[in-house]
């Protein structure tokens, strides 16, 4: 039997489970099994993954891990962690891991020592970082900086933004920081209009230094920056996360203040990174330290760990069941901490543009769904807006909700109402409300006959709507790198089992070139060759007057 073959055998098994009936009923599960809630829930220290609110059962469970061991994941893990070419597409190793690893972990990417480039460019890093807290590095005028401006896109963006809000959001920074990703101007007047140049320490991210986006907008706070303390003041006030040397240069920033990283890092996996850079300025070099090592703690779980106990793992098979398997097109994340507020942002970039493919590796196309769709807010506030849907809706939607046990403020009232409104939520999803409980609760009220057979329906909840919860005792840095690198070996598990490359994006790549074409005739008498639908968008544009 061929490999593809036993992969194919093991997919069919989870098919015919899939088929039982009953087999979406979680609530026939908690019933048969009053032990559920601790078989199958996993733990890293005080790092809880429950997972017994799904409709995963002991065969299902079984049926899944015999997926990851026929589809031979044990050698992917191996190769991952020992930098062979896992981004086949690209011919890259994918080697994020390295940026949170030690010297002794040896990691390489292919003939590259990736542990040690990392720690070395990790040493400049916290050097540039003292000096700026200490103030020994300051402005073109001789103030100290204050302010530090992230100018990135993508990756460049979502994580560091995520990272550092997360880190700063309860005590403050130590340095106050601003993003700057849209390229609409809006955002670049803001920053120009609210900072004091003479205070700000501007990071340039861009891998290239030719994202388009960052580009116009670092130029625009060049321009900044040059009229309000001279051309010369550019040196002293930009620092570059990149490796193009030639165009940092031509920037006008020295070599001293330009961090790089080697193309064994994707945009995605990069806030590990010097990309990183703006969430040690601001949260400090010791927090960023320990999201690190919390990174890397999840690498060594990842990477040791037996499957069946596996976070990351248990996560992917998780998704893989409800999207691959049963069609689950959607997944919410409820982050039930504000700090964490990008995180679903973050997690939208992070697995829909890794496994948003449709293409497997053979070029062949895929034969099941991929990545779901991915969104999410802070709980409560999503409470009051979307969960209508997701307790309701005709789509049943997979939610992981996640939370901290304890608080980093002082108000542990507020803390017990949040967690009690995220247990709720999770627990309002599998029982529903029946419409004879709905009946019997509307007659104990009073309710006319009448008001009762009109209203009852529309009382009504389904329930055995799946999720998932992630507890941890806090939300320190150490504890937002494990929970980072979770997801992170989700996705690359989760793509592996698809028989994908989770590590390349070519399909945000068109959009670019095409905009490239369209810019000129936004400005020319001639639309240029378009599409109908473009051209005449193009004329309406500038018969509206568009810039």
């Amino acid at each position: 039997m061929t490999d593809d073959s036993i992969q194919r055998d093991a997919w069919a098994r989870l098919d015919a489970l899939a088929s039982r009936p009953g087999v979406r009923s979680i609530r026939a599960l908690f019933a048969a099994d009053p032990e559920r809630a601790s078989r199958f829930s996993a733990r890293l220290d005080d790092l809880t993954v429950d997972f017994s609110k799904t409709s995963i059962d002991g065969a299902t469970r079984v049926a899944l891990l015999d997926l990851a061991l026929k589809a031979g994941l044990d050698m992917f893990r191996a190769r991952l962690f020992s930098g062979a070419m896992v981004n086949t597409t690209e011919q890259r190793a994918a080697m994020h891991m390295a940026l949170r690893s030690h010297l002794a972990d040896h990691l390489q990417a292919r003939d590259e020592p990736a542990s040690a480039i990392a720690a070395a460019e990790r040493a400049r890093m916290a050097d540039f970082v003292t000096r700026i807290h200490e103030g020994t590095l300051v402005g073109a005028t001789g103030e100290p900086f204050h302010t530090v401006v992230n100018v990135g896109i993508g990756g460049s963006d979502l994580g560091p933004l995520m990272a550092t809000e997360a880190l700063t959001a309860a005590h403050g920074g130590i340095m106050h920081a601003r993003f700057l990703s849209n390229v609409d101007a809006t955002g670049a007047a803001a920053i120009m209009r609210t900072c004091d140049p003479a205070g700000t320490l501007i990071l340039v991210a861009s891998k290239t230094f030719t994202t388009d986006e960052t580009m116009t907008n670092a130029h625009t706070l060049r321009q900044w920056i040059a009229d309000s303390l001279g051309e010369d003041a550019v040196q002293h006030h930009f620092v570059a996360l990149s490796t193009n040397t030639a165009a940092v240069a031509a920037f006008g920033i020295p070599s001293a203040r330009m961090f790089g990283f080697r193309d064994w890092v994707g945009g995605r996996f990069s806030l590990w990174s010097p990309v990183g850079l703006s969430i040690a300025l601001a949260a400090g070099w010791d927090a960023f330290e320990a999201m690190l090592e919390g990174g890397r703690a999840m690498d060594h779980h990842f990477r040791h760990a037996d499957f069946a106990d596996n976070l990351p793992v248990l996560l992917a098979l998780i998704g893989i069941w409800h999207a691959s398997v049963l069609g689950y097109g959607q997944h919410c994340v409820l982050a039930y901490d504000d700090r964490l507020r990008r995180f679903p942002a973050f997690l939208q970039q992070l697995e829909m543009e890794s496994n948003g493919k449709s293409t497997r590796l053979d070029g062949s196309p895929v034969t099941r769904p991929t990545c779901p769709v991915l969104f999410g807010e802070p709980g409560t506030n999503a409470q009051h807006s979307f969960m209508q849907l997701i307790h309701q809706g005709t789509a049943i939607v997979p939610v992981d909700f996640i939370l901290a046990a304890r608080p980093d403020h002082d108000d542990a009232h507020a803390h017990r109402i949040l967690a009690a409104n995220a247990f709720a939520q999770a627990a309002a999803l599998l029982q529903g409300k029946s419409r004879d409980a709905v009946t019997a609760e509307m007659r104990q009220a009073g309710l006319p006959e009448a008001d009762i057979a009109r209203l009852a329906p529309h009382r009504a909840f389904e329930g055995d709507r799946p999720s998932t919860t992630i507890l941890v005792e806090r939300l320190d840095p150490f504890t937002l790198g494990r929970l980072i690198a979770l997801y992170e070996h989700k996705v690359a598990v989760q793509g592996f089992l698809w028989g994908i490359n989770s590590f390349d994006q070519w399909g945000v790549e068109l959009g670019k070139i095409l905009a490239k074409g369209i810019l000129p005739s936004l400005t020319q008498s001639a639309a240029g060759q378009h599409d109908p639908s473009t051209t005449a968008l193009i004329v309406r544009f500038r018969e509206l007057g568009g810039a």
